[in-house]
């Protein structure tokens, strides 16, 4: 029996900071940015947008194909969380108009936790094939204003519908893991934005993924040339590029700059002008590659790598079914993309020294663009949320 993803919607905010502004301000070259770490745009999201309406906005168009109450099981994947005790999923799961009788969780772990989230949904319907799962990656990336990490900043959301005999991506069974503890990044609760070792992380990253591919070749039987793509997370577009060159040069290939975009370039777009999205960051990848690739993927097999610090990887690999054109959301993507609003420098810097209301009073927010849904304020320390 088949299982994996049915559908997959991605989402984004309605405005971003170009990185040549960035670049502007920091008395830098923009190919610092551009072509140092290959991004050219942030996403910004406004005050009235969090990892919930991302949530929400990426999922409707899925949930308005189907049966809502054919979803059973709910798992919101997320390193921006908004409460320690409750789950963002529960927020989600009323917005969107969820059957009560579901399982709805939240998931941790760096970016890593929505291809937890996957895995455990394919397993799930496995066992329950009459019945959907919803999975969702979401989070916005804060870094400190003139840190390193600040030009990979970003935002954004993808929602996945888990089914038995998906119509876009068939789950291999096969799978390689990795998990150590390390201090590559973190965010301890006390601080709003996260903290990097970047050079640590990048070696960590690429470690992850050369021991986790050992796993998953053994056990699959499979060499690089079985897979006719790949996707990778994506803290900024140049790590995967330099992660796949090294796994190309460790099983002997040669990795060649038309052969790397053949390979990796469609899964880059969107990443490189949203930037960061965490959990969100490898589906975003698949997703750019399905409504961008014009060769017929149908019936090939994609290797993929997710990542998280502290940390965990897995690699993992799928095949797209061949008819996954007719489900996919590429024009709706495309207008969502073309759309979106352009900040002057100040007003990014505006928005990020807003911060989010700590006193415990009564808070209203200004209504910005946003999807169909947005968080509308602050009563009795309850955040509101309102469908547009």
């Amino acid at each position: 029996m088949k299982t994996g993803i049915d559908l997959i919607s991605f989402y984004t905010p309605n405005y971003f900071l170009d990185l040549k502004v960035l670049a502007e301000h920091r008395g830098v070259d923009k190919d610092k940015f551009y072509l140092g770490i290959g991004q050219e745009k942030m996403a910004i999201p406004p005050p009235d947008e969090d990892i919930v309406t991302m949530a929400a906005s990426a999922a409707e168009p899925i949930l308005e194909k189907i049966d809502r109450s054919s979803v059973e099981l709910m798992i919101l994947a997320t390193e921006s969380g908004i409460d320690q005790s409750k789950a963002a999923a529960l927020f989600a799961h009323s917005l969107l108009e969820l059957p009560r009788r579901c399982r709805a969780v939240e998931l941790k772990e760096a970016c890593y936790a929505a291809t937890a989230g996957l895995q455990l949904a394919a397993s799930w319907v496995k066992d329950h094939p009459d019945k959907k799962a919803l999975v969702i990656g979401t989070d916005i990336a804060r870094y400190d204003l003139r840190s390193p990490g600040e030009p990979t900043q970003g935002a954004g959301a993808v929602a996945m519908l888990v089914t038995t005999e998906p119509r876009v991506l068939a789950l291999d069974a096969e799978y390689g893991l990795y998990a150590e503890d390390v201090m590559d990044f973190w965010r301890p609760n006390y601080r709003d934005n996260a903290l990097v070792d970047g050079k640590y992380s990048m070696l960590v990253y690429i470690s992850a993924l050369l021991e986790s591919w050992k796993q998953y070749a053994e056990r699959s039987g499979r060499r690089f040339e079985d897979h006719a793509r790949f996707c990778y997370h994506l803290p900024f577009t140049k790590m995967a590029e330099k992660a796949h060159s090294r796994l190309m040069k460790d099983v002997g290939l040669t990795p060649t700059p038309a052969l790397m975009d053949a390979l990796l370039g469609d899964s880059l777009r969107y990443n490189r002008i949203t930037g960061n999205t965490y959990t969100a960051s490898v589906y975003e990848g698949l997703s750019s590659l399905l409504d961008h690739c014009t060769d017929d993927l149908g019936s090939k097999r994609i290797g993929l790598f997710s990542y998280g610090s502290g940390c965990m990887g897995e690699f993992y690999s799928g095949v797209v079914q061949p008819e996954y054109r007719q489900h996919l959301f590429t024009e709706r993507h495309s207008r969502l993309i073309a759309g979106r609003t352009e900040l002057t420098y100040q007003q990014y810097e505006d928005i990020f020294q807003l911060g989010f209301p700590t006193d415990g009073g009564e808070h209203t927010f200004a209504q910005y663009r946003t999807g169909p849904f947005r968080l509308a304020g602050v009563s009795q320390h309850k955040r509101i949320y309102e469908a547009l």
